[in-house]
């Protein structure tokens, strides 16, 4: 199965659909679950509740019942016999409140991410204390207790107070695979200081530390390795030297043999810690930076995760050419590990904000081609979405021009305006290094467009001192909205003139006829804030000025 795909849509649909058996090598997932949310209110019976038992897009907010109960029952009795009696038993024991429907969402996707790993392969469930423990029982029940390799736990954040408790600082990483027989790059830690300085304690001629270690071995051996080397005679019984005489002598000249001072000591080998890997990753990582208000990259998604935690992750579970599976990709922190370290890839989300991020997020790849699955690629998929949800389809827009949410961090969730009240959208780009960040204003309608909507818009830019505004309608634009639009001038850049006032149509930008007219998004577009890791590479892989699109 090949991959590079983005699916928009819920993913359990997505995986019984598009993810075939045994197709994926490694999978990784982050649910949203949020574990500063009162304990209690997770157990709360909500008998009567009536909105659908999913995630709200920022809330991380689940709910007993219909889609729970329908879910609950397909899981007792279309699958395997532990599976039925485990989530039967689970019920009994929590009742029908937002754990167990959260339990039950999870169980059911887990089971066909179990049917989609390969033999060879592992899946690594990312949760915190509030929930890991009964997702546990129910990986140990979908994966066998057998295929149980880990719980890795990671400092996710610096440390901090909390109120008649130990401060939470650690999220987890459940680790099981498929089999017996699974992928692992073994990978190493650097040493840390205290061992450095208790194994390392000594110091050669130049001040390098090293430790001394023996040159023999155990057990008798014929030949040179049995023989004395500098008439120096193993007096040990069942031992001789590890190395011949001819590379004894090697290692002498190039330094690496410590000679002791007192008459008829045995020289030993000089050890520096650059000859040897580091420490084997232990289930404990606390070396990984936290993304904490001033990490280089952070891009303000409030689950995004550190790239370290995720290179890892893969470096040590998959082999390059790989297919990787995120089924919540969110900010598409997997995405971007997998493709940086030659992997293929397929994410998974059930909002088009998510999505339009990740495209976003790919762009600092020059050479990457995906497909993306589930958005509307047509105006009557348009017209669907807006019907179904009009912050979803108001997301999806602005992704067409690149354009992000306004009210500034992801979290501030669907109908939040900032200071541009009735912008949808905004674009920031440079005009060259070290200039003031200049806007445009995007305001995205579904319907009842009239020339006096793109007045007010043209009112607005001015006010809040933009530099461009747009106006992106999903029904054909009139010719007085034109007029209107093209009355108020042009924005001069170093690209040339470009209309202040600009009405893009779903359907022109859909097939190409359209386009938004701007200095070039490629060098200088910062619609979602980049990492400076991001930002050096784009500059290594671009030319200064390049053309729009």
């Amino acid at each position: 199965m090949t991959g590079n795909v983005l699916y928009y849509g819920d993913n359990l649909d997505v995986l019984r659909k598009y993810i075939r058996d045994e197709s994926v090598d490694l999978i990784y997932l982050d649910p949203p679950f949020n574990s500063s949310r009162n304990y209690n209110v997770l157990f709360k019976d909500e008998s009567g509740q009536e909105s659908d038992a999913q995630i709200a897009v920022f809330e991380d907010t689940w709910h007993w019942n219909v889609a729970a109960e329908r879910a609950f029952q397909e899981l007792v009795t279309e699958c395997s016999e532990s599976v039925s009696a485990l989530i039967a038993s689970l019920r009994q024991f929590i009742g029908a409140n937002q754990m167990m429907a959260y339990l039950v969402m999870m169980a059911i996707r887990l089971v066909e991410l179990h049917r989609a790993l390969k033999p060879s392969g592992s899946l690594y469930l990312h949760c915190d204390p509030t929930a890991s423990h009964y997702l546990k029982i129910v990986l140990d029940t979908i994966f066998g207790p057998q295929h149980f390799q880990n719980e890795v736990v990671w400092k996710r954040t610096s440390a901090h107070s909390s109120a008649k408790r130990y401060g939470p600082v650690h999220d987890v990483l459940l680790f099981y695979t498929k089999s017996d027989d699974f992928t692992w790059n073994q990978q190493y830690a650097p040493y840390d200081a205290e061992y450095l300085d208790t194994f390392f304690d000594s110091f050669d001629e130049a001040g390098r530390r090293y430790k001394r270690c023996d040159l023999t071995g155990a057990g008798t051996r014929n030949g040179a390795s049995g023989l004395p080397w500098r008439s120096i005679n193993i007096t040990a019984k069942g031992r001789h030297w590890m190395h011949p005489p001819n590379i004894l002598d090697g290692l002498d000249t190039a330094g690496r043999i410590h000679w002791p001072k007192k008459q008829g000591g045995m020289p030993r080998l000089r050890q520096y810690p650059e000859d040897l890997p580091g420490v084997p990753l232990q289930d404990v990582w606390t070396d990984l930076r936290p993304i904490h208000n001033l990490a280089e990259e952070r891009l303000d998604y409030p689950t995004q995760k550190p790239l370290s935690l995720l290179e890892r992750v893969i470096s040590v579970s998959s082999n390059p050419g790989d297919l990787l599976l995120d089924p919540f990709c969110g900010c598409g922190t997997a995405i971007d590990a997998a493709q940086t370290l030659c992997r293929q890839w397929i994410g998974i989300d059930v909002t088009s904000l998510a999505i339009a991020l990740q495209k976003v997020r790919l762009r600092r790849f020059p050479d990457v081609t995906y497909e993306v699955i589930g958005v509307p690629t047509s105006p009557q998929g348009a017209r669907q979405l807006a019907h179904d949800d009009r912050y979803q389809f108001q997301w999806w827009a602005l992704s067409l021009i690149g354009a992000r949410p306004l009210g500034g961090k992801v979290s501030g969730g669907p109908g939040k305006k900032g200071a541009d009240q009735g912008i949808d959208g905004v674009i920031v780009f440079l005009l060259g290094l070290g200039a003031t960040p200049s806007r445009v204003l995007v305001q995205v309608k579904s319907g009842h467009v009239n020339s006096g909507l793109v007045r007010d818009l043209a009112g607005t830019v001015e006010r809040e001192h933009a530099a461009m505004g747009v106006f992106l309608t999903l029904d054909t634009p009139s010719q007085p909205m034109l007029t209107e639009a093209a009355s108020h001038g042009f924005y001069k850049s170093p690209w040339g003139m470009h209309p202040r006032i600009q009405v893009l149509s779903v359907e022109g930008l859909l097939n190409g006829s359209e386009r938004l007219d701007m200095p070039p998004q490629s060098q200088v577009d910062r619609t979602f804030k980049q990492s400076r890791r991001t930002q050096e590479k784009e500059a290594q892989t671009q030319p200064l000025f390049s053309g729009v699109g």
